[in-house]
């Protein structure tokens, strides 16, 4: 409003009482500066909470923001509540699903903190379908793993990741969707004895895995579409020579025509951020 009165003031020669009149801005508020408390710390105490608790709303978080000795009210922690977007990002239905984040996910700042994983279909030259485990590191844009198989349960993911990634580089958290492979007990009962976090993306939201979705797309155009199968074992040797392919040789525009190894090795105090 401010900045809307100083336009009419400046464009039109209006005075400040006219021009704050027209914005529907106070004029004590043009003279006065803003009173206003830095609520940084309130909105990081808030945000921890909710992480912490995460069924828990505003009311909730309220009262357990008093209890520490924090004096605010309903209004200010709702209002701080939705500035920060801590929606509950997935309602507990039939079944309790680790959930990570709420409201918008962090962005990963190195290497092997975030991972997006999905289920990708093709099929053989007989008709046999398949499918393809796939895996690709947020930041660097890595692919650790391509598993390929007939059949992908929650099973087969836990012993794709044991058997071709070791324990020291498991990610901190994986974002995964809905699919019966990635809901299964065997991944849950996985991901919490390694200490890995399963993120799961809202329904109906495949912009929250679109690292994911856009290796998919290489993956496919690449790779998938380009060769004939003729039976599994083929396909593991196509798509894993493609997997090696994309990780040293690929140049990757948004990793400034770097490959995604050579991004993951370069000096860290010289590595930019990069858009998803």
């Amino acid at each position: 409003m401010h900045r809307l009165a100083q336009w009419f003031q400046t464009t039109f020669g209006a005075s400040i009482v006219h021009a704050c009149r027209l914005a529907g801005f106070s004029r004590t508020g043009w003279y006065r500066p803003g009173t206003g408390k830095d609520q940084a710390a309130l909105r990081m105490r808030i945000r921890k909470l909710a992480h912490t608790r995460p069924r828990f709303g505003a009311n909730r978080i309220c009262v357990l923001l008093r209890r520490e000795g924090w004096a605010v009210n309903r209004k200010r922690v709702r209002r701080l509540y939705r500035l920060e977007g801590l929606q509950v990002r997935m309602r507990v239905k039939r079944r309790k699903h680790m959930a990570l984040h709420r409201g918008p996910a962090p962005v990963p700042t190195g290497r092997g903190e975030r991972w997006s994983t999905d289920v990708v279909h093709d099929a053989l030259i007989d008709g046999r379908a398949f499918r393809v485990l796939t895996v690709v590191d947020q930041w660097s844009r890595e692919s650790p793993l391509l598993d390929v198989g007939f059949s992908l349960t929650g099973q087969h993911v836990v012993g794709a990741f044991e058997d071709h990634v070791g324990e020291a580089d498991l990610p901190k958290s994986l974002t995964v969707d809905h699919g019966t492979e990635f809901t299964s007990k065997a991944v849950e009962a996985w991901a919490f004895y390694r200490g890995v976090e399963l993120d799961f993306m809202r329904l109906g939201k495949p912009t929250d895995n679109g690292h994911i979705e856009s290796f998919n797309g290489r993956l496919r155009d690449e790779c998938l579409n380009v060769h004939q199968f003729l039976s599994l074992d083929h396909a593991k040797r196509l798509i894993e020579a493609w997997r090696r392919d994309y990780n040293d040789h690929r140049p990757d525009s948004a990793l400034g025509d770097l490959t995604p190894t050579a991004f993951a090795h370069r000096p860290q105090d010289i590595v930019t951020a990069t858009k998803p």
